[in-house]
């Protein structure tokens, strides 16, 4: 899967681009897109999956009226910027909240959480919620990657309801 997460402004002057390299899905900041929908349709129009990121002090409310429209919900657990930030705790309610919207109104997006996943959280974020897991720092400074990798993949019992 070529994903891609835009994390610029006015991310329309560029989902061209990207889906003529190839992406996949292309995801962008909700706070970066004066007209959410209409980006989401151009990404859409342009053959890739559509995803959107909301940044840790923003709320799931805001997906109310596009969430169907989704392929991708990206949770930010970190702030946007460096790598090696540590996980955001309130994340895991935000997870809970975006896994009931997504219940609720019978979207098929995927939840994708970016920021501080650990070989000790990553078991809790998913069963928070969390389909897809990004863990840049975790894997790349590691001895063994490849290890923590399996580590990371390692099958997870999930109690929620």
């Amino acid at each position: 899967m070529n994903d891609v997460h835009l994390m610029i402004e006015e991310p329309e002057k560029y989902a061209e681009a990207f889906a003529k390299a190839g992406a996949d899905y292309l995801t962008v900041h909700i706070e970066a897109c004066r007209h959410l929908h209409r980006n989401i349709q151009q990404i859409k129009g342009l053959g890739m999956k559509a995803g959107v990121a909301l940044n840790p002090h923003t709320s799931v409310g805001q997906l109310e009226n596009i969430i169907t429209d989704l392929d991708l919900v990206l949770i930010m657990s970190v702030n946007p910027g460096f790598g090696g930030q540590h996980f955001i705790e309130q994340t895991y309610i935000k997870l809970r909240q975006v896994r009931d919207l997504i219940r609720r109104t019978g979207s098929t997006a995927l939840i994708e959480v970016d920021g501080g996943i650990t070989t000790q959280n990553a078991a809790l974020v998913v069963e928070a919620g969390a389909d897809v897991l990004v863990a840049g720092n975790t894997v790349f400074s590691s001895a063994n990657p490849a290890a923590t990798i399996r580590e990371l993949k390692r099958p997870v019992t999930v109690t929620m309801p």
